[in-house]
């Protein structure tokens, strides 16, 4: 699906902030961007009236963006996004920052220990 409008720029802004993390490497699974780092931490899902930023261990994010939503395996939660969503990049930055940190500490959050 091509992006348009307020989707595609939303994305871009995403992916914006998350790149500036540097240490993620980007990767299309599921139709969708995820971000790897030591494991799936990230993702950037676009769809039809929404889009999605969701985190492998969002859960314990939620501090930092209290509209993350738990749901799914994992400890995963998501932020849904419309086009009059508010979204500050510093935040997205600093939620990538914690996610990657996460998975340096804590290991592949897709792997049983």
């Amino acid at each position: 699906m091509a992006l348009t409008g307020w989707q595609r720029d939303r994305v871009e802004l995403l992916r914006s902030a998350v790149r500036q993390a540097s240490v993620l490497r980007e990767v299309v699974k599921w139709g969708h961007l995820v971000y790897v780092a030591q494991g799936p931490a990230l993702l950037i899902r676009a769809e039809e009236t929404r889009v999605l930023l969701g985190f492998w261990r969002g859960q314990r994010l939620r501090a930092i963006e209290p509209r993350l939503k738990a749901g799914g395996k994992y400890e995963m939660a998501t932020f849904h996004m419309s086009e009059a969503t508010p979204v500050d990049p510093a935040t997205v930055l600093r939620l990538t920052r914690e996610a990657v940190l996460l998975n340096e500490t804590l290991g592949d959050p897709t792997r049983k220990t």
